[in-house]
């Protein structure tokens, strides 16, 4: 799956939620939301974050 820039995706290899940067070929480069040390995850390895993780991280609200 493509994701475009500024979405938020969680690495599943370590379950950590990013922020898209960039793309380059089969590879990612993400960083956390709010800025930090990029890394670089292939295409495979991620998925678009639910609204609940970005919540739990403080980037979006919650709906009920």
């Amino acid at each position: 799956m493509t994701y475009r820039e500024g979405a938020y995706v969680v690495d599943t290899r370590s379950a950590k939620l990013a922020q898209v940067m960039a793309r380059a070929g089969d590879s990612v480069y993400v960083r956390p939301p709010g800025g930090g040390r990029e890394w670089e995850a292939p295409a495979e390895a991620l998925r678009l974050a639910t609204r609940d993780e970005q919540a739990a991280a403080g980037l979006a609200r919650r709906t009920r």
